[in-house]
């Protein structure tokens, strides 16, 4: 039995080899390679929780936070922990819901582009292009998902939600860190901040983020694994 025991000692493989590889076959991965999940709060009417369409997922319920890659459900109420790590506003190009809708956008422009004058506002207070699709101004916010096995995502806030967006950055630009009598602005992925969903009523009911500043990031590897993803959108960016 001992020798069995150390046979099978000997032929496993030391933690360490994988540290020393660390990244070896996925360096030429950028950002641009990788499915990137949304983070979506499901409303009454979104797809997921409706049992007679094919985006169903079981235990959906409105309110409920959901990975559009892995499909994990959270509990709005509870939230998630997220470390915010990059921001950007851009501009979603939509088709109308109908048979020739993929339910996918048609093409994202940067908040610098001029493609907003050629809009044409209509009846519903959408802006209209030539081709007849519509923009949305969108707040998109990149962030680490904490838990057992950390991952990344992407927030998009549109609507309603550019308000929560706002109050986001705000609290974002306005943490500071002090070093040898000086005053710095804080990475925005040195901070840990709480998200969750809520109901929202007006002429209907739907849910809405809500977000908190939890604490300051403690964790060296924690860090480093935000900041690398930071790295990588911006030069996603430069390249583009």
């Amino acid at each position: 039995m001992n020798q069995v025991q150390k046979k099978e000692e000997a032929g496993a493989l030391a933690t360490n080899l994988f540290e020393a590889d660390a990244n070896a076959g996925s360096q030429n991965m950028t950002q641009e390679d990788l499915a990137l999940p949304f983070l979506k709060v499901l409303g009454q009417l979104s797809p997921e929780v409706n049992k007679q369409n094919s985006k169903f997922i079981n235990g959906a319920q409105p309110g409920m936070i959901v990975n559009s890659v892995t499909k994990e459900l959270h509990d709005g109420a509870k939230g998630i922990n997220v470390i915010p790590v990059h921001y950007e506003r851009q501009y979603v190009e939509w088709q109308d819901r109908g048979t020739t809708s993929t339910g996918a956008p048609v093409a994202i422009h940067s908040a610098e582009s001029d493609i907003v004058s050629t809009t044409t506002r209509d009846k519903s207070w959408k802006d209209r292009l030539p081709n007849g699709n519509y923009l949305e101004k969108t707040a998109s916010h990149f962030v680490i998902i904490l838990g057992d096995s950390p991952s990344t995502a992407l927030i998009s806030m549109k609507s309603t939600q550019l308000k929560v967006s706002r109050q986001w950055n705000s609290n974002i630009k306005n943490e500071f860190e002090i070093s040898e009598g000086k005053t710095y602005p804080a990475p925005a992925f040195s901070r840990i901040y709480s998200l969750k969903s809520v109901e929202i009523t007006g002429n209907f009911t739907w849910y809405g983020y809500s977000v908190k500043l939890l604490r300051k990031v403690d964790n060296t590897a924690l860090y480093q694994l935000a900041k690398e993803f930071y790295t990588s959108l911006k030069a996603s960016d430069a390249k583009s």
